[in-house]
């Protein structure tokens, strides 16, 4: 994991001083005053850089690109990073080399900006290494707990309430009530009435078209010829003269006689 690991380079400040500061005698702290300010020891190129969870403070030359001395640092604040008691714009920091050997330098930059980018490239950095080992640790704890089992057990079933779908035991849901010819009817506006539309009354022409036939005397004397001439006669013809009913042929005969003298001389016919 670690081979995997790539270097990122968090902040470069183009000048920064470097200074031998004497021994610390007292636990008050460092204090920049006590450094020969206006001769530095060096001038170079300040590089801070991340790989993994450490960050390093590289001092390079500001040609060539050499390396002067490089500082890891595992967390901040701590004893690799430490600044001064009179003075946010100087640091102490610890260097290594490869050996193993340390020792602890001062470093100071002119402009206060670039002292106030260096302490909050530092302070960003251990931030997320701290964000990620709460991670990790979580994810750690998470693995060790118990899993539950939300499957389904043999013969374990589930039931479900879809909306206003509630049913009993052992019966159905009730079929919605629909109007005639299958369709549902919507009930009237609140406030209103339906309007029951009004049935026409029957006309004059329909009364005068339906025409009752007259009822059928049963006589004995009566014959068949009788009642078809009765069925087939318009009412006003019952009300003809009981001379002219009795000539069962009459009508026959007065037909015959409207038609000219000539075809009844050249006809053979007999006339009824």
């Amino acid at each position: 994991a670690a081979e995997l690991e790539y270097e990122s380079v968090l902040c470069v400040k183009p000048d920064v001083n470097v200074y031998r500061i004497p021994p610390r005698t007292s636990n008050r702290g460092y204090r920049a005053s006590d450094w020969k300010l206006d001769h530095p020891d060096w001038t170079g190129r300040l590089r801070v850089t991340s790989k993994g969870k450490t960050a390093y403070i590289k001092l390079e030359d500001k040609v060539s690109g050499e390396l002067f001395a490089q500082a890891p640092i595992d967390q901040y604040p701590g004893i690799a990073v430490e600044t001064v008691a009179d003075s946010s714009r100087y640091f102490v920091i610890r260097i290594q080399d490869g050996t193993g050997r340390s020792a602890f330098i001062g470093i100071g930059f002119t402009d206060r900006g670039d002292a106030f980018d260096f302490n909050v490239s530092l302070q960003d950095h251990f931030k997320w290494v701290k964000q990620e080992t709460e991670i990790s640790k979580e994810s750690q704890e998470a693995d060790t707990r118990p899993k539950l089992d939300l499957g389904f057990k043999e013969g374990q079933t589930i039931k479900l309430n879809i909306g206003n779908m509630t049913t009993k035991k052992g019966g159905a849901a009730k079929p919605r009530v629909s109007g005639s010819g299958g369709l549902s009817l919507l009930p009237p506006p609140p406030g209103g009435k339906v309007a029951v539309p009004p049935i026409p009354p029957p006309s004059s022409t329909a009364i005068a078209n339906h025409v009752t036939p007259p009822p059928v005397l049963k006589s004995s004397n009566m014959s068949s010829a009788d009642i078809l001439l009765d069925l087939d006669a318009p009412t006003s013809a019952s009300k003809a003269p009981a001379s002219a009913t009795t000539d069962l042929w009459g009508d026959f005969s007065t037909a015959s006689s409207a038609v000219p003298n000539q075809a009844s001389q050249q006809s053979n016919w007999v006339q009824f």
